[in-house]
């Protein structure tokens, strides 16, 4: 029965690439990801400044919030904030939280970089609910949307040749559909954890980040992760 491959080509016909190289663009794709469900959300870009990825993540962290279901007890103030200093507890650099915050609702975990820092953004992020959390420098493979990608990137394209970027663009957004029909939440582990594990096969590696999915996989499955918090992204 056919199964997932690299490509499909007549025997002793292998699939041959153009030797000419053309940069025809750059595809940037803008991903969010949400380990504990397994789902993600992208948008193809051509360009990644701050002026194109903070409207796009303020429109689709705003949509997740509100689709969060409602607070079960509304905490007082007091206890609210000390949720939210509880997440700054050990961090190297910590920003000052706004005087007034609402109630925790969702992590956002992404790379340490400047555009991710600025004021405006963290702040329209706390009146959200959102508490952004960084990776350190040199720990992008603590950023769980890089698994994500790298498995939406295999799936796209291997074994493909696009022509154009709004085509790579194109195929990681219906990857990414294909996905969410039936997405695997993604299980957090590491090397130390492997380490104690007395039975094989007590998890399936994915992804690329040292992650594991207590699930079983379809046949040509390679890569997957999971953090516990009340909802969480990674960007």
């Amino acid at each position: 029965m056919p199964h997932p491959g690299y490509s499909w080509r007549p025997q002793g016909q292998p699939a041959a690439q153009p030797h000419e190289y053309v940069r025809g663009g750059t595809a940037k794709i803008l991903t969010l990801f949400q380990p504990a469900t397994g789902r993600v959300r992208l948008q193809p870009v051509t360009r990644s400044t701050n002026a194109i990825v903070h409207p796009w993540l303020k429109m689709t962290l705003a949509e997740i919030v509100a689709a969060l279901p409602p607070v079960a007890a509304p905490l007082d103030g007091d206890q609210s904030r000390r949720l939210w200093q509880a997440w700054q507890q050990g961090l190297t650099v910590r920003f000052t939280l706004p005087h007034d915050l609402p109630p925790l609702r969702l992590l956002l975990i992404w790379d340490n970089l400047t555009g991710h820092k600025t004021p405006e953004m963290v702040l329209w992020l706390c009146r959200h609910g959102i508490m952004p959390l960084y990776t350190p420098l040199g720990g992008s493979w603590l950023n769980l949307a890089e698994a994500i990608q790298r498995i939406l990137k295999r799936r796209a394209l291997d074994g493909q040749h696009p022509q154009s970027p709004a085509e790579i663009g194109a195929w990681f957004e219906q990857t990414a559909q294909a996905w969410n029909e039936q997405p695997t939440p993604f299980v957090w582990d590491g090397k130390r954890r492997q380490r104690r594990r007395r039975r094989p096969g007590d998890a399936h590696r994915i992804g690329g980040a040292t992650a594991h999915t207590p699930r079983s996989l379809p046949h040509g499955w390679r890569g997957h992760v999971e953090y516990r918090i009340p909802c969480q992204m990674t960007h």
